[in-house]
């Protein structure tokens, strides 16, 4: 038995005044409504209608059970209408996890604007660069970057794609030399990224020629901004994203090498936990990175 939808048909049929009335608001039979009010009094071991072939009255069981749904019913109903009123405004408490390297040179640029347009959003934001369970922490959105999400009951957006690239610094091309094929990589003092799919394996791509180089990087971390900093000090090559590369390189601390070559370029996703679509916290934020990107 559907207690709430047994409660709605009590109560219209007292408001009615009549089974018969009440089965044509609710769009079914009178004997259907009589059958479900029948169950409802033998569950709970009381009369609560008293009918005669020209009048229903409510008993005092049934006159202290109409007052009560009447309450619940009333109260569901504004809980209902609260949510949809909300459900277009711009607040509340948003839970964003991203990578670390992604957080500080994509989100936090972008949150001050943000935050000024929409204020009465509460943000948590949560940098890792490991790959957390975002509905066992709570979150609203993990921007992740793949090559491909794999399926699950999480919702994946792509927002964009992110150049992956060679680069090193000036002075440590000008001490070791700058490499003019893929080949000429081996020699050099590699630098890996430890959470890439390419830690070991560059396969390069220059147009429709591809290339693989099977690589030992002496220096390994677990940190784009990290690998950025030993690159820029003159440590040795390796390969970042643009999103960390473009500031670098436009100082002239870094240059990109093998110019012609890059390796394949991962997707920026975004997910959110429900496919029954995005509230108005989420959809805000997702916009406003999407245009960060895009800048």
């Amino acid at each position: 038995m559907d207690k709430l939808s047994v409660m709605q048909a009590f109560r219209r049929i007292v408001d009615r005044g009549s089974f018969t009335r009440a089965a044509e608001d609710l769009g079914v039979s009178p004997a259907l409504l009589s059958r479900e009010i029948k169950l409802l009094e033998e569950s709970l071991g009381s009369t609560l209608l008293i009918r005669t072939t020209r009048a229903m009255s409510l008993t005092d069981a049934g006159r202290v059970y109409y007052d009560e749904a009447a309450g619940i019913l009333d109260a569901v109903n504004g809980v209902e209408t609260r949510i949809r009123a909300g459900a277009g405004a711009v607040r509340g408490h948003l839970k964003v996890n991203a990578s670390s390297s992604f957080g500080q040179t994509v989100i936090a640029p972008m949150l001050p604007a943000f935050l000024e347009t929409h204020p009465d959003i509460r943000l948590s934001l949560s940098l890792d660069d490991r790959v957390v369970d975002m509905v066992e922490g709570g979150f609203d959105v993990s921007i992740r970057i793949r090559a491909a999400m794999p399926d699950s009951a999480l919702l994946a957006r792509k927002l964009g794609t992110m150049r992956q690239r060679i680069y090193a610094a000036p002075a440590y091309l000008d001490r070791a030399g700058t490499p003019e094929t893929p080949a000429d990589i081996a020699p050099h003092r590699v630098i890996g990224f430890l959470l890439a799919d390419h830690l070991a394996t560059w396969s390069l791509r220059n147009g429709t020629d591809s290339v693989s180089l099977d690589l030992d990087p002496p220096i390994r971390v677990g940190n784009s901004l990290v690998l950025r900093d030993l690159l820029i000090s003159g440590m040795g090559i390796g390969t970042l994203p643009g999103f960390v590369s473009d500031s670098p390189v436009a100082r002239g601390d870094l240059v990109r090498v093998l110019p012609d070559w890059e390796l394949p370029a991962p997707e920026i996703f975004a997910l959110t936990a429900s496919r029954l679509g995005m509230d108005a916290k989420v959809t805000a934020f997702l916009t406003a990175l999407r245009r960060a990107l895009a800048a």
